[in-house]
């Protein structure tokens, strides 16, 4: 139905799991308060099980802010203990914050990055001074550019993705689909 494209393309200063060489790139706009990118949190973690080497995933910070007064502090936060312990305690911070949605005040996101091995303190710091606030910035401007207009939204291979991703096993099938067809084309 859609034919958005990713805009930027994926790169360097995107936060991936898995090979740059997999056959599918699944890049995911998503919102850490947000219940239905809760649900895209579980979904996901069949999915990367399911594809293995197949599937390289994406994340980029589309907070919701009306609807969700924690979610751009909560992303600030991941960006923080990325930016200052790589991109294993990005994924281990972002993994506990969809696992604590409903625990998103200032002590809650300091607490997880001690938790994930971040200095809280830095962390804090980079809160109270908006010191990645430009990160999370430059991931809304790059979803509001390719289309995205609420979370979770999903782009396969640079494609903007509106099937049905709620239903783990479909959503592997389909992005077991893109792969062949990548493989094919």
């Amino acid at each position: 139905m859609s034919h958005q494209l990713l805009t930027p393309v994926v790169g360097p200063d995107d936060h991936a799991q898995g090979s740059p060489d997999a056959l599918v790139t699944l890049v995911e706009y998503g919102d850490y308060e947000c219940s239905r990118s809760g649900r895209a949190y579980v979904v996901l973690a069949f999915v990367k099980q399911e594809l293995g080497d197949y599937l390289r995933v994406v994340f980029r910070n589309f907070p919701l802010t009306d609807p969700h007064p924690h979610a751009r502090r909560a992303a600030e936060a991941a960006e923080s203990v990325g930016a200052r312990g790589g991109e294993d305690a990005f994924w281990a911070m972002h993994d506990i914050l969809y696992e604590n949605q409903d625990a998103l005040e200032e002590d809650d996101l300091l607490a997880y990055a001690e938790a994930v091995g971040a200095d809280p303190l830095t962390v804090a710091d980079d809160l109270a001074s908006g010191a990645m606030l430009h990160r999370v910035r430059r991931d809304v401007q790059s979803g509001v550019r390719s289309g995205v207009d609420g979370t979770p939204t999903f782009f396969v291979n640079g494609r903007r993705f509106d099937g049905l991703w709620s239903d783990p096993a479909a959503f592997a099938e389909e992005i077991r689909a893109a792969a062949h067809a990548g493989a094919d084309g």
